[in-house]
């Protein structure tokens, strides 16, 4: 049984991961008070789907344009001074909602605004965030850090729309802003606590070239190159999340759609609180391609099923694969990208696990218009599976990938036990 039970090196063996870890705690509390209270005040002052939906719009390009120069910027500058700036912004983004929400009539153009500050943020924090795993948790630690991480996250997207839903159904949007920026104050004094981290000597500015520099190292490492591609096309395939109202209503089970979007998180949890064993895996390039090849099976068997209950088990066994492959990809990343460059490529990783998701809710919505809510889940779920199996031939390095033997794991590990020698000494 304790073989199963979350390995928690990581939270004994870091301090700034045990901070991070409570800190992420705090702000994805913060967060979702306003993610959830943001477009329900849009619809209040339009009762418009196409308002609604037009956040994501605005959402996107700052999320890509800054998550690219995020990078960069991880690499150039203290990864804890992004992270506490960003942080403070996003409290102050809260605290404008906040005044606009106590006005006799709140305008909704700040809204769109503040969606698309709140995306620029994320796009410049994120990075910095990433790429500081890979230095505060030792190498053989990865993926035990990956798997609570995880854990963190499926926690506070089951708790945290639960309670920001109740805060704004029962006082309001304006209380749901305070509440996100007194968190993120708090969040922003958890940050101040972690140790410096500061670029290596010789980092250049943030630059196009230095993005362009990331982007040539990934694409010649056909290991990185693979964990994007399997994401990318997973999302793309088999993210059927947009159509959920109309599959619960062919379904005929309407009252289904809550626990649909839900069913995911709960399997990840499941599979975040019987983690351990995962910390014995080697082979992560194997944990990539068994859990994306669980997604889209699992994708389109909730879509061939015509049980309501079947389906949401599918759909918790979906979300169990998505975090199995992301364990992989994450350990992968944090033990083979050299620290000089970890910063941008954590840039070109928010946009493999973000765009996609994007794009995947296009497909599934156009497929459903064409052929039908059910056949655009399960034709997802096996295009996903196809895709999987083709990247797989195409980059047999990915399955071959081993931590004990691959030579850019085993430079990274021999350049972070030479930074902690350094730091010990100093």
């Amino acid at each position: 049984m304790k073989r199963l039970l979350p390995d928690l090196a990581p939270w004994r063996a870091s301090r700034d991961f045990r901070l991070l870890w409570v800190q992420g705690i705090v702000a994805f509390f913060a967060s979702f008070m306003a993610l959830i209270a943001l477009p329900l005040q849009i619809k209040e002052l339009t009762d418009s789907p196409f308002a609604v939906g037009a956040m994501g719009a605005v959402e996107l390009v700052p999320l890509v344009v800054f998550g690219l120069y995020g990078g960069a910027l991880a690499d150039a500058v203290d990864r804890r001074r992004v992270i506490v700036a960003t942080e403070a912004g996003l409290g102050l983004l809260a605290l404008v909602l906040l005044l606009n929400a106590l006005l006799p009539r709140p305008m909704l153009w700040p809204l769109y605004v503040v969606a698309a500050g709140v995306s620029a943020l994320a796009g410049l924090q994120r990075p910095a965030l990433d790429s500081l795993m890979a230095r505060i948790v030792p190498h053989e630690q990865q993926t035990a850090a990956a798997a609570l991480n995880s854990l963190r996250w499926q926690v506070g997207s089951i708790a945290g729309p639960s309670l920001a839903g109740l805060v704004v159904a029962y006082a309001g949007h304006a209380p749901a802003y305070a509440v996100a920026a007194g968190g993120f104050a708090v969040s922003v004094l958890l940050c101040r606590r972690l140790s410096p981290a500061p670029p290596a000597h010789d980092a250049d500015k943030p630059s196009l070239r230095g993005i362009v520099e990331g982007a040539r190292y990934a694409w010649s490492r056909p290991v990185l190159l693979g964990t994007y591609a399997i994401d990318l096309a997973a999302m793309l395939f088999a993210f059927p999340n947009t159509i959920f109202p109309f599959l619960a209503d062919e379904l005929d089970a309407e009252w289904s759609l809550g626990l649909m979007y839900a069913a995911g998180s709960v399997g990840s949890l499941v599979l975040g609180l019987t983690s351990g064993w995962t910390s014995r895996v080697r082979r992560h390039g194997l944990l990539v391609v068994a859990g994306a090849t669980g997604w889209g099976l699992a994708i389109a068997a909730a879509g061939w099923f015509p049980n309501v209950w079947l389906v949401l088990v599918c759909l918790a066994f979906a979300g169990a694969g998505d975090m199995l492959s992301g364990l992989g990809r994450s350990t992968i990343w944090n033990q083979t990208i050299p620290e000089e460059l970890r910063g941008r490529l954590a840039g070109i990783e928010v946009l493999s696990y973000s765009v996609g998701p994007q794009l995947g809710q296009v497909r599934a919505g156009t497929m459903a218009g064409w052929t039908g809510t059910r056949s655009a889940v399960w034709s997802g779920g096996v295009a996903c599976v196809a895709s999987v199996g083709l990247l797989c031939l195409a980059l047999p390095k990915l399955l071959a990938y081993d931590a004990e033997t691959d030579e850019d794991a085993l430079r990274r590990k021999a350049q972070q036990e030479a930074e902690q020698e350094a730091v010990a000494s100093a």
